[in-house]
């Protein structure tokens, strides 16, 4: 074989590899352009969170930057898409004061949401002699001796969406929910048990992916 016949050779099996590549990467991007048009025609809406009642079963900040609580929280999730399911990877719940965690998480069970349907969860939360800064230890009994402390019950977790057969990355969830408790005379709490109250809320929470 002469070197002319060997350099057309080499010529016509790199034009092959180039469109063989050429071929894969037109493959790709409408692949790419077909999940982005199917996603911006569904438009998928985030899910909605409500706090429906906090039952406090001790809240204890008698000792100086310490904190002793336990809640159990009733939440309820909602899937407002008609045609996107909502997988919820990981799901932590806790309670916050001024920003500062009072209680460890407690992780929800993975769950898949449909279409329209509503999810509710009553999972406990609780932080056993919690140390809290000095200034919100402070703020904290100021606000008890007052008779009502303002938490926020948090949830911070991982979300997939499903159309179809196809399946997203992990997105992050962030939940944020008001609860308004009371003490003493001040309390529109209802008694459920020994030292035990629930508190009806329905408050709508913030939501952020």
């Amino acid at each position: 074989m002469s070197v002319k016949e060997c350099g057309n050779h080499g010529k016509y099996r790199r034009k092959i590899f180039l469109r063989i590549i050429a071929g894969i990467l037109i493959f790709i991007l409408i692949v790419l352009i077909t999940i982005l048009l199917i996603w911006a025609i569904l438009r998928p809406s985030k899910p909605r969170f409500i706090l429906q009642d906090t039952t406090v079963y001790a809240f204890n900040a008698s000792t100086p930057n310490l904190l002793t609580s336990n809640f159990q929280v009733t939440l309820s999730s909602r899937n407002p898409n008609d045609r996107i399911g909502i997988y919820y990877d990981r799901l932590d719940v806790y309670a916050t004061y001024q920003n500062q965690q009072i209680t460890l998480r407690t992780a929800i069970p993975p769950t898949y949401q449909g279409h329209k349907e509503i999810n509710v969860w009553s999972p406990f939360v609780n932080g056993n002699s919690v140390p809290i800064a000095p200034e919100y230890s402070a703020s904290l009994g100021s606000d008890q001796s007052a008779g009502s402390v303002f938490l926020m019950i948090k949830i911070d977790g991982r979300v997939r969406w499903k159309v179809g057969t196809f399946i997203s990355g992990r997105y992050h969830l962030y939940v944020r929910c008001p609860a308004f408790i009371t003490f003493g005379s001040k309390s529109n709490g209802v008694s459920v048990g020994e030292n035990a109250i629930k508190y009806q809320f329905v408050t709508r929470c913030s939501v952020s992916v």
